[in-house]
């Protein structure tokens, strides 16, 4: 189950020779793959290719008539290994990942991979988030093209260019024996447009029609063949690389009247150029240029010939790289002093050295570059001083009102989410024992260390936070605690944590988030996937017992440990009870806590057209609220903070005498129940109360009712009399 269903969208891929194709970019890079007689293809979810794993999934049937095989891999590695199929094989292959993060996790069979060399095209289609969107560090993916030799394709983000480069993308690894890097950002994934399309192209080889086993001792990374290896590289890939590039002009150039200057610029940037040439008036909406302009859908390797070719007779160029360290500045440098050409090179002097080239950023950049080149012959629309005006800085004043009027808002957990109340739990916990030592990790459950929890001291990487508490047990007042999900424990976190913590007899706590599913990205499946019961319409936290294919509790007992629990997240008080002892007992070894509570945005995705349905077919559907009494709530938010749930908020006193706001929940309840739970087990206010919303109510729901109203109204009338009994 993922976040968003591509079952009609995936249609338009059986799409035939002359059909227009209409769609989002990662629909067109799909198609495009079927298009090219790709004979398998795999992948790990991660922004912004999330939805592209969600097309292929959903594309299985399409992918089986042609016999093209997918899988869902378990890591990026485990995807990166799978393109070891296209070394002794012509088998066109394409596996996708997040930007850095994916490709570090890969590294070591990415490197083996272009050590030894590929018969059928290779294909890495990274999802590239640099700048202020992304949720990653810093990085890019040019640095590891270039140490291990793998071409890195960024093409103009419009959909037949996305195409045709994944079609020549293919061809130019097959034609240099080298895998490459097909780099897709945001803007490219999700851009719409529409192309020509072709008749999808079955592979050649396929179970009806195997290959023969080929052995090629010569392709094995090790010596004397990988000495051999580094220098085909050098001395036949690169080469026929660039004879590629330039023969099926990868590249392009789009002419301009002002020659004595020019803009090189990476493709995935090029509308961002274009975008800023036309609010100064020197281009238009369709792309024509007044500023010549040298695009590299190929952003390494760099083609010498085309560079000299494009900087001949130019007084300057400005070099558009987001991004440091320059390397392409540097490389452009290198070949042209190298040939002689004696032109003004700008780059990052002029443009930022680190973030994204936003629009403003490139507009600026570019307006600074045209005054720099010192020619009154272009006019611009907008002076340098105009240019900077548009801009809507933020100055401390702006700051300090903003903060003083609006409360900060860090990015939090989901309503509802199974993962709020183990994090309540250890906070009170905390108050309790005194402070924590907390490894976090990637996924949901990182929001943790930011308000209202501020739980979480590092995070490592995916599946690495039991690695990352072990330097520090020794000289820690309480045990580590180590924090993953279901994610991360099947993606890293078995082998790198629980195993090696075994093996070295450490004796901390991890605990694992088990939600069911993939969920920070999309919701998709999980080897412990479960198959919930359907027809539960409640949001109890009594679920029944449910089967999966293979369960966090047998694989960390298969790997050693003797020490396990699972409890239901949202039993605030058995969570407590089980976490203190976990952190108290003298039993050896590593400690495991299995937090158990289905998402809940996957729940409400699958339980909502349920409850629909049951309701328009008169059926009766009983769902939980809260509520909070106003007469009641002091005003001292102890439930706000320690749960922090979105639907819990605050509004003013019912009394005009009391100036403190009162908790109010919203209309966005899912009725969890942790609000209530965690007033029980702090002993905070009483003021929380359950209400069961029925719809469809039977005979004996609506005299259960009406003796309600007729006790309550009995009450109030009670009550006013001694209230004016008072008053006299």
């Amino acid at each position: 189950m993922a976040e968003r269903s591509f079952t009609e969208e995936v249609k338009k891929l059986s799409a035939g020779d002359g059909e227009v194709f209409k769609g989002e970019g990662i629909l067109a890079i799909t198609k495009a793959l079927l298009q090219s007689g790709v004979s398998y293809v795999g992948g790990y979810q991660g922004s912004p290719i999330s939805h592209l794993m969600d097309v292929l999934n959903d594309a299985q049937d399409i992918l089986g008539d042609l016999g093209v095989h997918f899988e869902a891999n378990g890591s990026e590695a485990t995807a990166a290994a799978m393109l070891s199929a296209s070394i002794n094989y012509p088998l066109r292959g394409a596996v996708t990942w997040k930007s850095t993060v994916g490709t570090n996790v890969a590294s070591d069979a990415l490197s083996n991979l272009a050590s030894s060399g590929v018969t059928g095209g290779a294909m890495v289609i990274v999802g590239e988030d640099y700048g202020e969107g992304s949720s990653i560090m810093q990085e890019r993916s040019y640095a590891f093209a270039m140490k291990a030799q793998m071409w890195l394709l960024d093409p103009r983000p419009n959909l037949p260019s996305i195409v045709d480069m994944v079609e020549k993308g293919f061809e130019l690894s097959e034609a240099s024996n080298t895998p490459i890097f097909y780099m897709m950002r945001i803007r490219g994934c999700h851009v719409t447009g529409e192309f020509i399309a072709r008749d999808n192209v079955a592979p050649a080889y396929h179970s009806q029609a195997p290959v023969t086993p080929n052995r090629e001792p010569e392709k094995i990374i090790l010596p004397p063949f990988v000495y051999q290896q580094e220098r085909e590289k050098i001395a036949e890939r690169l080469p026929a690389a660039i004879r590629f590039v330039e023969d099926h002009a990868l590249n392009e150039v789009f002419p301009g009247r002002y020659e004595s200057v020019g803009i090189i610029t990476c493709g995935g940037s090029y509308n961002t150029v274009i975008r800023a040439l036309q609010r100064q008036g020197l281009a238009d909406v369709y792309g024509v240029t007044e500023i010549p302009l040298y695009c590299l859908n190929v952003a390494y390797p760099l083609i010498p010939n085309e560079l000299v070719q494009f900087c001949a007779g130019k007084e300057q160029v400005l070099i558009l790289e987001e991004g440091q360290p320059e390397y392409i500045e540097q490389g452009i440098q290198t070949v042209l002093r190298r040939q002689d050409v004696q032109t003004r090179v700008y780059g990052k002097d002029i443009m930022p050295m680190a973030g994204e080239y936003t629009g403003q950023v490139m507009l600026e950049g570019i307006t600074r570059f045209i005054q720099a080149a010192s020619r009154q012959d272009i006019p611009l629309k907008l002076s340098l001083e105009a240019v900077r005006a548009t801009e809507t800085p933020v100055s401390e004043e702006d700051i300090g009102r903003l903060m003083a009027e609006l409360p900060p808002r860090p990015a939090g957990l989901c309503t509802g989410c199974p993962e709020r109340p183990l994090f309540s739990a250890i906070k009170q916990l905390q108050e309790e024992m005194g402070p924590f030592h907390i490894s976090s990790d990637i996924g949901c459950h990182s929001f943790a260390t930011a308000a209202p929890f501020n739980l979480g001291n590092t995070i490592m990487g995916y599946g690495l936070s039991l690695a990352s508490s072990s330097g520090m047990r020794h000289a820690l007042p309480h045990k580590a605690i180590s924090i993953m999900g279901d994610g991360g424990f099947w993606h890293n976190g078995l082998t790198s944590g629980v195993t090696s913590a075994v093996f070295n007899e450490h004796d901390g706590l991890l605990i694992v988030i088990d939600n069911g599913y993939s969920a920070a990205t999309g919701g998709q499946d999980i080897p412990s996937l479960v198959e919930p019961n359907l027809i539960a319409t409640t949001l109890d936290s009594k679920q029944p017992k449910r089967e999966s294919w293979q369960t966090i509790e047998d694989a960390c007992r298969g790997a050693g440990v003797k020490w396990i629990r699972t409890v239901s997240t949202y039993n605030i008080d058995a969570m407590k009870q089980t976490l203190r002892l976990a952190l108290k007992t003298d039993a050896p070894g590593l400690k495991v806590v299995v937090a158990e509570g289905e998402c809940m945005l996957n729940r409400q995705r699958r339980i909502k057209p349920l409850v629909r349905k049951a309701v328009s077919e008169g059926r009766r559907v009983k769902r939980a609220r809260f509520y909070i009494d106003p007469e009641t709530c002091t005003g001292d938010h102890g439930c706000i903070r320690l749960s922090g749930c979105p639907s819990l908020t605050i509004r003013d006193h019912p009394d005009p005498l009391r100036s403190d706001p009162v908790s109010y929940v919203d209309n966005s309840c899912v009725g969890c129940g942790v609000c209530g739970t965690n007033a029980h087990s702090a002993v905070l206010c009483p003021s929380f109360s359950r209400v069961d919303m029925i719809s469809n109510p039977n005979a004996w729901d609506r005299l259960l009712n009406t003796t309600r109203v007729r006790v309550r109204e009995w009450w109030r009338v009670r009550d006013r009399k001694r209230k004016a009994q008072r008053q006299f």
